[in-house]
């Protein structure tokens, strides 16, 4: 009789000690997270420094306006594809990140059901005669939650592949016209100084 109080008391302890776990696993991964976002900003601002200082010395010894526009032309792509560089890797950060979250999700969820499910079998065996509808229900209710994370998972997964596919064509759909702008550019610079 005294069996049932133990089972959930034992079961809400578990699932405290999984929901932690879950919790300070995702801490981290945020952490881990965050460091790579810092590291990819620092290098990106540092290198952005460098480039800048680099420009601004050859602007400012250019002989003649031509010159001038002609340096200027000539930072038009390479400023492009550092643009484009930064993106990809932010959002292969936040790419990674959202795979690790849900994978650890996922995990718990998993774990969590086993554990949800042994428990209602467990106190199926102890229930008096007659109980049997309501642990079916009870059992229906637990598949019925289970298939709909798995249809949110899945949905989940096909935004996160659709948002990659189209930050991919966006990047190339402006790469493209920067190419052209920046050869067109410098073709008109390389013009003007003929």
């Amino acid at each position: 009789m005294f069996a049932i109080p133990e089972q959930f008391s034992n079961a809400t302890k578990a699932n405290l000690e999984s929901q932690f776990a879950l919790f300070s696993s995702l801490t981290t991964k945020t952490f881990e997270s965050m460091e790579k976002l810092v590291d990819l900003n620092i290098s990106t601002a540092r290198a952005s420094l460098e480039t800048s200082s680099n420009v601004t010395r050859q602007l400012l010894g250019a002989k003649d306006p031509q010159e001038f526009f002609s340096v200027t032309a000539s930072q038009a792509q390479p400023t492009a594809e550092s643009a484009l560089s930064y993106s990809r890797q932010l959002a292969s950060i936040a790419t990674s990140t959202g795979a690790e979250f849900s994978k650890a999700a996922e995990g718990q969820i998993v774990e969590a059901n086993r554990k949800v499910i042994s428990l209602v079998d467990e106190v199926s065996k102890n229930a008096p005669a007659g109980s049997e509808t309501y642990v079916a229900a009870v059992k229906t209710a637990i598949s019925n939650a289970n298939a709909g994370y798995e249809q949110f998972s899945k949905t989940t997964k096909q935004a996160v592949e659709a948002i990659e596919s189209n930050l991919n064509a966006a990047v190339s759909q402006f790469s493209a016209p920067a190419r052209k702008a920046t050869n067109t550019a410098t073709a008109a610079t390389a013009a003007a100084a003929a």
